[in-house]
């Protein structure tokens, strides 16, 4: 065998061998995917109509995928039965209650069936088992749906309709304020107002800030008032000692009231000095008396004093007094 021969035949091994490796490869990516090499049970379900389901599609179970479709037979009269692949680690999640859906992987994905937890309490699956179906709306509900939907947009465009063209000819709030200047310009008025109490209502704020903030600086009087618990303290003591002297101004207020009810009355001596006319006069007629007896008595007394049967007396008196008062002059202690 020549030289050329044996490279073109160390060609050809290579290129059969890097084919086997391919194949081989692709052997195990469709396996991967299609989980032949996974340990399973089987599922079967039956519906009215697939749809479009082929073997091979896959299944979901709570968004994960968990088997494929491997068989799809006719069932009864009009109905077909899905044999399904599920892998053996998914069994525990799926029980008998469990129910299959018929779904799309994306908008315009390929078809797929979903398998739904069902409601309550029940064992999980075996391998065999018939789970349910979820009704699926065929294609004459889905039209019916859409004619009662375009009924639907049909009278809100018509009634949009209406309303725009009553608006465009004045009628209405809507359409008297697009039509109506007058209204317009008072809606622009107001809004002028509305900016201008905006206005006052920042400048409002920036004051209050400004007095906050003075009343945050240390040193004042309302500072210490709000902060200093001493001053607060001797203000609460100069408030109580205020409110005694007024409770104290009262009693005597309510002292002297009494004072002069009792008065104005005439049942005290007092009262009747100041109310009874009769008792006064009687009164000023005895000081009278008192003062012209005082005098009489006094002219008595220098008569006395002139008597000889007493002129001794006085004399000797008026000798003691005179002899007392020189002695208190001469000792003043």
């Amino acid at each position: 065998m020549s030289a050329t021969e044996n490279k073109r035949s160390i060609v050809v091994g290579i290129f059969i061998f890097i084919g086997l490796a391919i194949f081989i490869a692709a052997v195990l990516t469709l396996g991967g995917k299609q989980k032949r090499f996974v340990s399973s049970i089987t599922l079967k379900a039956v519906f009215n109509n697939v749809n479009g389901i082929q073997a091979g599609n896959n299944i979901f179970f709570s968004g994960v995928k968990i088997g494929t479709v491997s068989k799809i037979n006719f069932y009864g009269n009009a109905q077909v039965e899905v044999t399904m692949h599920i892998e053996e680690a998914a069994q525990k999640y799926i029980h008998k209650n469990s129910v299959a859906k018929q779904g799309s992987e994306g908008f315009i994905g390929n078809k797929m069936i979903e398998i739904l937890p069902g409601q309550g309490d029940a064992p999980q699956v075996e391998d065999g088992d018939r789970i349910n179906v979820a009704t699926a709306l065929g294609p004459e509900d889905i039209m019916k749906t859409l004619q009662a939907n375009n009924k639907n947009i049909l009278v809100i465009t018509e009634d949009f309709k209406k309303v725009t063209t009553d608006m465009l000819q004045g009628k209405g709030t809507l359409g008297t304020l697009l039509a109506d200047t007058v209204m317009a310009g008072r809606l622009r008025q107001m809004t002028i107002n509305l900016e201008n109490a905006s206005a006052s209502t920042a400048r409002v704020t920036s004051a209050v800030a400004q007095y906050t903030s003075k009343l945050n600086t240390k040193g004042t009087l309302t500072n210490e008032l709000l902060t200093d618990t001493t001053v607060f303290a001797s203000l609460k003591t100069a408030v109580k000692s205020l409110q005694n002297t007024a409770a104290s101004a009262s009693e005597m207020t309510n002292n002297l009231k009494v004072t002069s009810n009792k008065l104005n009355s005439d049942k005290n001596a007092v009262g009747v000095l100041l109310n009874d006319e009769q008792t006064a006069a009687k009164l000023k007629n005895t000081v009278s008396n008192l003062e012209s007896s005082t005098k009489k008595l006094d002219e008595n007394m220098e008569a006395l004093q002139h008597n000889f049967l007493l002129r001794g007396f006085f004399k000797k008196k008026a000798k003691a007094e005179a002899a007392a008062k020189e002695k208190s002059t001469q000792d003043p202690k």
